[in-house]
């Protein structure tokens, strides 16, 4: 018979979700001690959990494998035995393999609620009924409580980085003479977006620093933000991986970043960060080092991703208000 607590940890992605996620292996391994945890995930988000001292084994799902595929993954999980599977995810693939690896088991099991009716509430009537603040790792510990899992947070770091992502990280950044910020302007929905020319002038209101750009190769706008200060701006977007980027982080005074990935990497290295925050509810930072800035508008939030539309009568407003010269100032005070 099994004695040993084998937990299965079930989320494909996204890059922010899974990186608020890394907080989950430290919390199961503090309430069940000598506990098993596996993970998987999508392929391409593998580095993120690799060198966690709390996973024991990473699964990996390629999505353009197809349903077949699935299965195979599903299957191979089963024979694993698992005393405890958490489906931190909630939709259709996770739901295969949660259901394959614990159908006629007896093992302790739970999906991650996704309250379409307090959504539906929210968006379509402004009522909220989510406990506030909003918190995007809370949420994903919460479901955990019947396991007897308490809701805080464990202590950053929760992204462990590789000897060798520093040193591309040093390298990456050895041009650099000054003190520097890191910036992340991209965000997967354009409301999400502090507006472009306002990254520009934050660069120009501190010109004692450099700055490095962060985002992904479909980010070509970053170099409109780099032309404004050229000797001292890099452009690194779509060069690096997960880790470097989050190495690079490290290294800056501090990251300035819309609601994206990026913020929660700082968020699980404990580094300071400003987080620029629309119109999306869900995912908001959670630790103290993340400075929140945002507006107390009755529209917000207005939509799950931030994907609008804007219905304020000022477009943008939420974004559009939290002014360049704010920012600046603020991070002035984390440099005296």
């Amino acid at each position: 018979m099994q004695s040993k607590t084998k937990v299965l940890l079930i989320r494909f992605s996204s890059f922010g979700d899974v990186t608020q996620t890394l907080s989950l292996p430290t919390k199961l391994k503090d309430h069940f001690k000598d506990c098993e945890v596996h993970w998987v995930t999508r392929e391409d988000y593998k580095s993120l959990l690799e060198n966690h001292p709390h996973i024991d084994r990473i699964w990996l799902f390629n999505r353009k494998k197809g349903f077949l595929e699935l299965l195979k993954l599903a299957w191979k999980l089963r024979q694993q035995n698992f005393t405890h599977v958490y489906d931190a995810h909630n939709n259709l693939r996770s739901l295969v393999i949660y259901t394959l690896t614990t159908f006629l088991k007896f093992n302790h099991k739970i999906r991650r609620p996704i309250y379409r009716w307090k959504r539906f509430l929210l968006f379509k009537f402004r009522i909220n009924k989510f406990q506030m603040p909003f918190s995007g790792q809370r949420d994903l510990i919460e479901p955990l409580v019947p396991w007897g899992i308490d809701k805080s947070l464990p202590p950053a770091p929760q992204i462990f980085l590789e000897a060798s992502a520093e040193e591309k990280a040093l390298e990456k950044v050895s041009s650099l003479r000054r003190p520097f910020f890191t910036l992340a302007p991209s965000a997967a929905y354009f409301l999400k977006r502090w507006p472009k020319d306002y990254w520009k002038d934050l660069i120009q209101l501190l010109p004692d620093f450099d700055f490095v750009l962060l985002g992904g190769p479909e980010d070509q706008f970053l170099k409109d933000i780099q032309a404004v200060a050229p000797g001292r701006c890099l452009n690194l977007a779509g060069a690096l991986d997960y880790k470097t980027n989050a190495a690079i982080i490290r290294k800056s005074k501090a990251l300035i970043s819309n609601d994206t990935g990026l913020m929660h990497i700082a968020e699980q290295l404990g580094h300071p960060c400003i987080a620029l925050l629309g119109p999306a509810p869900f995912g908001f930072p959670s630790r103290q080092s993340t400075l929140k800035m945002e507006l107390p508008l009755s529209c917000r939030p207005c939509s799950k991703h931030g994907q609008g539309p804007c219905v304020n009568p000022i477009h943008h407003q939420c974004l559009v208000d939290i002014k360049p010269s704010t920012v600046a100032n603020e991070l002035l005070k984390w440099t005296r």
